[in-house]
């Protein structure tokens, strides 16, 4: 690991690992949202009811993987399909009240972690660390043309 991309590299590997949502719930103490849900639901509750079009075009996947992850999401009781709000012809996926309760439960449980793992930061350190994370994902974001809408 001679250049400084190559210990980043390394490091993100790292950190997907520890900070995946689909991480082993024995060692994360509960929850039950798995990765691809976890990012669908937070898309979704940023942007409002999306097809699965739009979903495809948002994430680079192709419908079929989608349309697998929206059924397990619809089986779970997440999402439900509603008519286009704006009177088009694709049924889009809304985030049910189920849904939300379960992403605010996950999201609440990954900050809590979070807040652990910093305890000893200074709060200069969390907030620059925050600075260069989203540096980082809106120059992938860029890189992909695929930005990220953030609150």
């Amino acid at each position: 690991m001679d250049k400084p991309t190559h210990l980043i590299e390394f490091e993100t590997m790292l950190l997907g690992r520890h900070l995946q949502p689909s991480a082993p719930r024995s060692r994360r103490g509960g929850g039950h949202l798995d990765r691809s849900a976890y990012t669908l639901l937070s898309r979704i509750r940023m942007e409002g009811p999306m097809s699965i079009g739009q979903l495809s075009e948002a994430f680079g996947l192709d419908a079929s993987t989608l349309n697998r992850q929206t059924a397990a999401m619809l089986r779970a009781g997440l999402v439900e399909r509603i008519p286009d709000p704006d009177g088009g012809i694709a049924r889009k996926f809304r985030i049910t009240g189920a849904g939300e309760h379960s992403l605010d439960a996950e999201r609440a449980e990954n900050i809590s972690g979070l807040e652990r793992v910093m305890a000893d930061w200074s709060p200069d350190e969390v907030r620059d660390f925050a600075a260069y994370l989203k540096r980082l994902n809106s120059d992938i974001e860029a890189l992909d043309g695929r930005p990220w809408p953030r609150p």
